[in-house]
């Protein structure tokens, strides 16, 4: 008999590592001043999930400033099993695609991914505080060597 290559594997241990940040999440945060934006302080409202039989955490963020939604984000989060890598597919309301996915792994509490285009380099780093905490530092170099902040926060699960 042959083996049917559409049967569904089972999510790994890496994959349920990420649902530490699944759930409702309130953020503060500090947005850098760049050529997106200008700086200053925002909040976001984060909802996440584990999805598609535990291989995805699916992810989206509302940031708002001064009363208005000014940036929003889709993103997706696995765990290729080929290359041994977490990977984040990350779209956002800037409208930009990015040419492939941030790539990375952890160390510890933290997640690092980073990606590339011909915009330059971008860099998330997630870092676990407690069950109900987690911070998120976004990065952007032009040469992947010289990382600026573009925004920093600290996200508190909502009971």
């Amino acid at each position: 008999m042959t083996q049917d290559h559409l049967a569904a594997s089972s999510p790994l241990p890496e994959h349920a590592r990420l649902a530490a940040f699944a759930g409702e999440w309130n953020g503060e945060e500090v947005v850098f001043p760049s050529r997106w934006t200008e700086g200053g302080p925002a909040t976001s409202r984060v909802v996440a999930r584990m999805d598609l039989n535990g291989f995805y955490l699916i992810q989206d963020s509302a940031q708002m400033r001064d009363g208005k939604q000014v940036f929003a984000t889709h993103g997706i989060f696995t765990y290729d099993r080929d290359d041994r890598t977490y990977k984040l597919f990350w779209y956002d309301s800037l409208g930009y695609t990015p040419p492939s996915p941030a790539s990375g792994g952890w160390v510890g509490k933290t997640l690092t991914l980073v990606r590339g285009s011909l915009r330059g380099n971008a860099r998330h780093v997630y870092e676990i505080i407690d069950d109900d905490s987690y911070s998120l530092k976004i990065q952007f170099s032009p040469d992947a060597e010289g990382w600026a902040d573009v925004l920093t926060g600290v996200y508190r699960r909502i009971h």
